[in-house]
């Protein structure tokens, strides 16, 4: 069977501005449950997904209780791997039982002098206007810049070296397993002396499951997200979505802007590396994204 990956992103699993409840995040899984399973009687799934939303809930969480220092972020991330991880098992074994499905805790190493750690740009956590930003900066020191209309907390985004369990994943994909990995862009590790480290990071989901794509030679791999497409002109009256594309065509926009550039960076890196066919979409029309009918497919020329 063929392998497929998918990512999810965070905002994809929970929409904009929605509240960041539990019900909420299995109310957006469901809306890709059905797909997934059909999908699993075709091709050997894996799923990664974001968690920008979820990872900023648990750092707001983790400062409430003043006694306990702080976790760490690379802790967090493993923390939303196995809360989104389950959720997602949850939805996807609801109507489907018998189907094997399994969450990797995923260690992704990356490189401790990455530039990104000096210039954090990976959105978390959820929107605040300008005064609750300010006031966010002055009393734990975080970083923001603007998403859209409004201020998100940003973190240092490394670039991903290795999956480092990749192995297990391709255990359970040979033993029928939907596999649930790689999620939040992976738990952030550095090699020192032999032994992995954890960094103050949450590495970008998309990078994430591109290398993981190439690591497991998948004919397919699809990113969807909050956008039904990448679109030129963004945000203008002349935007337009792009419906076909090169990676060469779509260069000008692969750039580390912590929206839809890595995703494109993402795709682009694929394509380039295998020759295979990449899908960008909206997580609402997965399966017509996944069959080429909406979103954007990019192609090796």
């Amino acid at each position: 069977m063929k392998t497929i990956v998918i990512a999810l992103g965070g905002n994809a699993l929970l929409q904009r501005g929605e509240v960041l409840s539990a019900d909420n995040q299995y109310k957006n899984i469901e809306l890709m449950s059905e797909t997934i399973n059909k999908l699993a009687k075709e091709y050997r799934v894996v799923l990664v997904h974001g968690n920008g939303p979820q990872v900023g809930l648990l750092a707001l969480q983790n400062l409430a209780y003043q006694d306990v220092p702080a976790y760490p972020l690379d802790i967090l991330v493993a923390e939303s791997q196995g809360m989104i991880g389950y959720m997602m098992m949850q939805k996807i074994n609801q109507n489907h039982p018998e189907q094997a499905i399994t969450t990797v805790m995923t260690r992704v190493s990356v490189d401790i002098n990455d530039e990104a750690f000096n210039d954090p740009s990976k959105f978390i956590g959820p929107i605040y206007d300008e005064a609750d930003k300010d006031e966010l900066m002055a009393k734990y020191q975080w970083t923001f810049k603007q998403d859209g209309k409004h201020y998100r907390r940003v973190v240092p985004s490394p670039t991903p070296k290795k999956i480092i369990d990749i192995d297990a994943v391709r255990l359970l994909l040979d033993k029928g397993h939907i596999v649930i990995c790689g999620g939040g862009g992976g738990i952030p590790v550095n090699n020192s002396n032999n032994e992995f480290i954890g960094s103050e990071a949450v590495i970008d989901k998309d990078l994430t499951a591109a290398l993981i794509s190439r690591e497991l030679n998948a004919e397919h791999f699809v990113i969807l997200t909050e956008a039904d497409a990448i679109y030129k002109n963004w945000g203008t009256p002349e935007q337009a979505a792009i419906r076909e594309a090169t990676p060469e065509e779509l260069a000008p926009m692969a750039v580390a802007d912590g929206a839809m550039g890595p995703k494109i960076m993402a795709v682009s890196d694929f394509v380039n590396a295998t020759g295979q066919q990449a899908h960008i979409g909206a997580l609402q029309n997965i399966q017509q994204v996944i069959e080429g009918q909406s979103g954007t497919l990019i192609y090796k020329s």
